[in-house]
């Protein structure tokens, strides 16, 4: 196990605990269980109660007994969708073909403005770029989940979606450098691997899989990489610059998952 220097939130760390595992144990996971599985990864006991709380106001988890009687949380609808939507994105892989784009035109009106900086701010969030005021562009494969989205958050009356293909007049790969930051994107890749793949080099060298370590690995990677996939929408290999970062932590990524996830899974009682 190798100490890492990124700084993991802990309310973050619990949704990965519940994507990784906890949404695959029988019936609510016991408080104490949420307690035990996060001080394995640096959360302490009060850091956990805070964060359960938040993620409970918020409605993702809710409280339940288990078949014991013990104190519980299990996860609501609405969290299983957006697990569910989060999986087609984090264990995808690097994508090789082109697949078309997925263009969502919107229109606030100014005496509802504040939905207009919301819609802006989740359309950033699931991955779109910016073709030009209020038109907003992404791999037409997001499609769905964006609609899951912000039909969630009762967005939809002011969003139309279209498909279609870029004729021009700029080269495809020109005009995607302008509807995203790939700098600041590479950069995000970058810092993943900066940790993570002497993470995987160093199991690679081994010939043991102690399940305690292996959860502790996999759950910080998979904490750090869930988000990448948001931030870098996944843009055909043909239209990113040389050498392009996302593609190699892909792959460790995908070592990791291959490597930890299941020897985690025993020490989370799977």
């Amino acid at each position: 196990m190798i100490n890492v220097s990124e700084q993991h939130a802990p309310r973050s760390l619990i949704v990965t605990l519940y994507g990784a595992y906890g949404r695959f144990m029988p019936g609510p996971v016991p408080v104490a269980e949420l307690i035990r599985l996060l001080a394995a990864v640096g959360v302490d006991a009060p850091s956990v109660r805070s964060s359960v709380s938040r993620l409970k106001r918020r409605g993702l988890l809710l409280p339940a007994r288990t078949e014991s009687g013990a104190a519980g949380y299990e996860l609501s609808a609405e969290a299983r969708q957006l697990l569910d939507d989060g999986d087609r994105r984090i264990y995808a892989g690097t994508p090789v073909a082109d697949e078309g784009w997925v263009l969502a035109v919107f229109s606030v009106p100014e005496s509802e403005r504040q939905k207009r900086h919301v819609l802006r701010s989740r359309l950033a969030a699931l991955g779109f770029g910016t073709a030009a005021p209020g038109v907003w562009i992404a791999p037409a494969r997001l499609y769905e989940e964006t609609e899951h989205t912000l039909r969630r958050l009762r967005l939809d009356p002011y969003v139309d979606f279209f498909r279609g293909e870029h004729l021009g007049f700029a080269a495809t790969a020109e005009a995607v450098a302008r509807w995203w930051d790939l700098a600041a994107i590479a950069k995000e890749h970058e810092r993943f691997l900066d940790v993570h793949a002497p993470v995987l080099r160093a199991w690679e060298r081994r010939t043991d899989t102690p399940p305690e370590e292996a959860y502790h690995d996999y759950l910080l990677a998979l904490d750090s990489w869930r988000h990448l996939p948001y931030t870098d929408p996944g843009l055909p290999t043909r239209l990113l610059p040389a050498g392009w970062p996302g593609v190699r932590s892909a792959e460790v990524f995908r070592g990791l998952h291959e490597r930890l996830r299941d020897a985690g899974a025993r020490f989370a009682g799977l």
